[in-house]
């Protein structure tokens, strides 16, 4: 598995923004433009592009699970302070790379048996950087995440980071837990560095799993929560390379429930606007 570092230092930062508000105004839609209606290459609102991913089986697809750390919730008037990415899809069923574990983890509600590993996400490259944020982290963040101003002293800028992620997302869809936050902050900081944003199809496990989870298997759709109830293979412990692992450990078992639901594109998750977009 190729590992892709932005100029800087690999570390993994807090995340789980479950909580967090909104950006003031309307705030962010999923693909980063605010839910007034329109939405950015022609995509409709609450669907996805006419014609290219929308029609490709969800276990074809290649999904780019983003998590970033940041001084606060709003991009206005906090930055980023690490940004962490996998790029996965599902294992060839024929391959033996997924693995055998005795069947811990859970798919529709039911613990899943040995065999076949049809759904395991295989993990093609993963990207992280720290980035120097050019403003001190407030206290209560630093406590939250464990980055400190020293830490971020070295790091690189935004601007030598970002195209990098860009690079590395191209081609695929990005996934977010509570999606908004993080789009919200990568469209403003593309503004920033004078960037084109790409205008991905982005996929939100919040929502998602909202929809696909029982109200008895789950007190909520925190990350965490989740992740203790499918056995991810990396645990979220506040740091975004660990938490955009384990996002999509509980994407591929959430993607598994669609499919029993007889939900196998983007267009007919579509259905769910505030789920993808």
């Amino acid at each position: 598995m190729e590992t892709v570092i932005s100029p800087g230092v690999v570390t993994r930062v807090p995340s789980g923004r479950e909580g967090a508000p909104p950006a003031g105004g309307t705030g962010p839609g999923l693909n980063g433009h605010a839910m007034n209606g329109s939405a950015p290459g022609g995509v409709e609102p609450g669907g996805v592009e006419p014609g290219g991913l929308a029609d490709v089986e969800l276990g074809r697809l290649e999904f780019v699970v983003v998590d970033l750390e940041t001084t606060g919730w709003s991009p206005e008037a906090a930055a980023i302070t690490e940004i962490g990415a996998v790029r996965v899809r599902e294992a060839d069923p024929a391959g033996g790379s997924s693995r055998r574990d005795g069947g811990s983890r859970r798919d529709g509600g039911s613990r899943r048996d040995a065999g076949p590993g049809r759904g395991e996400f295989v993990r093609w490259g993963e990207f992280a950087s720290l980035v120097n944020p050019g403003m001190p982290v407030p206290p209560g963040i630093a406590d939250l995440t464990g980055i400190t101003d020293w830490m971020l002293a070295a790091a690189p800028r935004l601007g030598a980071v970002l195209p990098g992620l860009l690079d590395f997302a191209r081609g695929g869809v990005l996934v977010a837990h509570n999606a908004p936050f993080d789009m919200g902050f990568l469209v403003a900081a593309c503004g920033e560095c004078g960037l084109a944003w790409p205008g991905f199809t982005v996929l939100d496990t919040v929502m998602l799993a909202r929809h696909v989870m029982d109200p008895d298997e789950v007190p909520d759709c925190k990350l965490s929560t989740l992740a203790g109830f499918f056995g991810a293979r990396t645990a979220p412990n506040h740091r975004a390379l660990a938490d955009a692992r384990a996002t999509a450990d509980v994407l591929s078992w959430l993607i598994r429930r669609l499919t029993h639901r007889g939900i196998r594109t983007l267009r007919q998750l579509s259905a769910w606007p505030e789920v993808v977009a």
